[in-house]
């Protein structure tokens, strides 16, 4: 896959973060309408393109790349919550923000960002694999990431792992696992829903820019810092393993693409919820949301 075609791809991306700029800043889009959109996308359309993917994956994928997948999603997991807790330090001695610096190694944006990503680039066939990261993602954030925020485990924050990103993404490894066929009809509705999930996901991801101070992300050294560690040495430096545990190019994209991947919402989210500042976390997910348009073309490149 040529470096330019990828850039391409991600510079289409780009233009749809900047169509949702555009939205709000002409009075489009407000508060509510994005709270209402970014809802639908996480209980609705998300689900829909990963049960779609899974569906049209049928009988195509097999179960012991399913089962690699899943041991390459733990390392991954693995590394990123290590080189967070050595780096974060690094960055901020803040006890509070140090937490949060944690959280930013090791969460990142996977299914708003990283389905669209993977879908767009690579083909909607191969969102599967991400369903496995996603899977695993779920039950890290809720153990360890909730665990680190409080200071201690909770059985209580495992009641929430059952929201319909988890469900959609057991019920599509199902799919593939008992090689069931959906009907015709449902095949279609399910895949038009899923394909509102990428552009209206990054129109969400433009008013986030336009309601943010543009100082703040781009006059912050440190957070450029942070973004080549997070966008492009670490995935490298997974880089040699990976290649360890496979050789199909098309894995070797989607892993690479999981590993370069932009800071998720979910550390701000929880941050907010224990009272946490979370100026520094926001700005960092818009700067390595817009980053991650040149990284991920680097990173695929590489793989070649």
């Amino acid at each position: 896959m040529a470096i330019i075609t990828v850039f391409f791809q991600m510079l289409c991306l780009l233009i749809m973060i900047g169509a949702g700029y555009f939205m709000t800043k002409k009075g489009m889009l407000d508060a509510h309408t994005n709270t209402q959109m970014s809802r639908m996308i996480v209980n609705v359309f998300n689900p829909m393109l990963i049960l779609s993917s899974a569906a049209s994956s049928v009988g195509l994928i097999p179960l012991r790349t399913m089962g690699l997948v899943s041991m390459i999603a733990i390392a991954m997991f693995a590394i990123l919550i290590l080189a967070g807790m050595l780096l974060a330090p690094l960055f901020d001695r803040r006890a509070d923000q140090r937490k949060i610096y944690q959280m930013m190694f090791v969460f990142s944006n996977l299914g708003f960002i990283g389905i669209p990503v993977v879908s767009s680039i690579l083909g909607a066939e191969y969102v599967v694999y991400v369903t496995e990261f996603l899977v695993l993602y779920t039950i890290v954030f809720y153990t360890y990431g909730v665990a680190l925020m409080d200071g201690k485990f909770s059985l209580s924050s495992l009641k929430t792992i059952l929201n319909p990103g988890m469900v959609s993404g057991v019920a599509a490894i199902l799919l593939i696992i008992a090689g069931v066929q959906l009907p015709g009809f449902l095949m279609t509705a399910v895949t038009y829903l899923g394909n509102v999930t990428s552009p209206m996901a990054l129109v969400a991801v433009g008013f986030a820019l336009a309601n943010t101070d543009l100082k703040r992300i781009f006059c912050q050294p440190k957070l450029y810092v942070f973004s080549v560690i997070k966008l492009l040495l670490l995935p490298l430096g997974m880089l040699p393993l990976l290649r360890l545990a496979t050789d199909d190019p098309a894995l070797l994209s989607v892993c690479m693409v999981m590993f370069g991947m932009p800071i998720g919402n979910m550390p701000l989210i929880l941050g907010n919820q224990k009272g946490i500042d979370g100026s520094t976390c926001s700005a960092a997910i818009i700067l390595t949301t817009i980053l991650c348009v040149f990284t991920i073309p680097v990173l695929l490149a590489l793989v070649r």
